[in-house]
């Protein structure tokens, strides 16, 4: 279960601008019982995106000062008492998922003994998204969000159960648990964009990256406890344990769900069954610049950037010969930094693209300056901001893609969101480990923070140009500013 502004106001990414007519007679959303519909009017209209966004509205949301702070409370949105249930909810449930994780790789290895095995097992959870992403959008387009996940839920967690009762009762073969991983996917397929657009519907624009921010907050922590209390239940009492307290996990989101005042969500009307809605959203998403390249930007970090499994456990058994332990220590040090980026990011009142280039650009630059790392000392330390700029990369793409779609469109754009995010890294695996294998840890590492960091430069370089904008550099109060104005425009002291 994963992904997640401040309590003042959320402006637009700097790529927005006011819709075209067309969008503008969509639907609005609902304000709530706490809102005047005049605010919530204005802030859906802020929220949506034009086709080309142009340089007076990058330098409006630039340069505007808004009505409130930008920075906020870090925990703004658990205010709100929809979201502070479904948070709770999470809380419990991620901690199960990634105890099942552990879970269920330890179980596969004990029955056959392949690594191979351990491989297939993840292709298979991640191979629904390939297929059926963008569908499972389609289809939560159609669907009312709530329900659809109490339906997800509930068959992630009866999975679990499952090879909780085969495990215990020693039944358990390595098909089950095959079956079991593709089952989980296939939920996956629609409880990922449904969660991701029921976000919104809960916390609304002003609060939204907020709560994207939390969300990845709430999976990093998750990702901190639950694999050390699953090494716990295997080691003493065996993994059946641990499935079975993952499936009774998903009983804490269910209830969350179920208590939710759906009065207080912000409606959204949803999309008509018709034919030609997934060649629709794939349509919008390419009018729409400021959606399409930062799902590129995320495509290209997710299959070339993200590999660390392959990285990681190279740099401790070939570099360092450092085993197991120092294994361990990376992943807990980058699962730290990411936490610390979500956190940041939860007090930024704003999604800004140029947040997210940046964030990209540095988060390959530091790939490549570990890959040299002479030292593990040096290596480990490396790993706390690589995991605080890619979750940041991570975070922004998320808010900035959410906020500049149309209400109606969301599921199917977030949909393809995800699928380039959680479906590149699989795909980019192989080819990464063939090269690491060929020419070293060293060499695959800087490859994937090259490869992250000259497609951030590129596509910042076509936002830009897009955005009819060029590069100034001057001076501000006695100190060197670095910014981009429109063409034509003199640059000021």
């Amino acid at each position: 279960m994963s992904t997640g502004t401040g309590a003042a106001s959320a402006p637009a990414p700097a790529t927005h601008d006011s819709p075209p007519a067309h969008e503008t007679a969509q639907p609005a959303q609902s304000p709530t019982a706490t809102e005047s519909p005049e605010p919530a009017e204005r802030t859906e209209t802020v929220a949506r995106t034009e086709t080309v966004p142009s340089a007076e509205s990058v330098e409006r949301a630039e340069t505007a000062v808004p009505a409130e702070p930008r920075t906020s409370s870090m925990f703004s949105s658990l205010r709100i008492r929809n979201y502070r249930l479904f948070f709770l909810g999470q809380v419990v449930s991620n901690t199960g998922t990634w105890m099942q994780r552990i879970a269920q790789d330890w179980l596969v290895l004990s029955l056959t003994g392949s690594s191979t095995a351990v491989g297939v097992t993840t292709a298979l959870q991640f191979l629904p998204m390939l297929l059926f992403g963008l569908y499972g959008g389609v289809l939560v387009d159609r669907l009312p969000k709530r329900p659809t996940l109490l339906v997800t839920q509930s068959a992630m967690g009866a999975t679990g159960l499952v090879l909780a009762f085969l495990t215990l009762t020693g039944h358990v073969q390595v098909w089950h648990v095959y079956v079991a991983a593709f089952a989980v996917g296939l939920a996956t397929v629609v409880d990922n964009p449904a969660r991701q657009s029921f976000v919104s519907e809960m916390v609304g624009p002003k609060h939204l990256q907020n709560a994207v921010s939390l969300n990845s907050a709430n999976f990093q922590s998750a990702r901190l406890v639950g694999p050390a209390v699953a090494g716990v239940l295997i080691t003493g009492m065996g993994t059946g344990w641990a499935f079975l307290l993952n499936g009774l996990s998903f009983l804490a989101p269910i209830a969350g769900l179920l208590l939710m005042r759906a009065r207080e969500l912000h409606a959204v009307e949803r999309a008509p069954r018709g034919k030609g809605q997934l060649r629709e959203g794939l349509r919008y998403v390419a009018g729409h610049p400021e959606l399409i390249w930062p799902i590129v930007l995320v495509g290209f970090i997710g299959t070339f950037g993200f590999n660390f499994p392959v990285w990681l456990s190279a740099y401790a058994d070939d570099v360092f010969h450092a085993g197991a332990g120092a294994y361990s220590l990376f992943n807990t040090l980058m699962a730290i930094g990411s936490l610390t980026g979500a956190l940041l990011a939860a007090r930024r009142g704003t999604a800004r693209l140029r947040v997210l280039i940046a964030a990209a650009a540095l988060f390959g630059t530091l790939e490549i300056v570990a890959a040299g790392a002479p030292s593990l000392w040096l290596f480990s330390l490396l790993m706390v901001p690589i995991g605080i700029f890619g979750l940041t990369v991570n975070v922004t793409a998320n808010t900035a893609v959410q906020m500049g779609t149309d209400p109606a469109m969301r599921g199917r754009v977030m949909a393809l969101f995800m699928m380039v995010f959680m479906g590149g890294t699989p795909l980019g695996a192989p080819v990464v480990g063939w090269i690491t294998d060929a020419y070293g840890a060293r060499v695959g590492f800087a490859l994937g923070g090259l490869i992250s960091a000259l497609a951030a430069v590129t596509i910042g370089l076509i936002l830009v140009r897009a955005s009819g904008l060029r590069l100034a550099v001057g001076w501000h109060r006695g100190h060197p500013r670095v910014r981009f104005v429109p063409r034509g425009e003199p640059v000021t002291a």
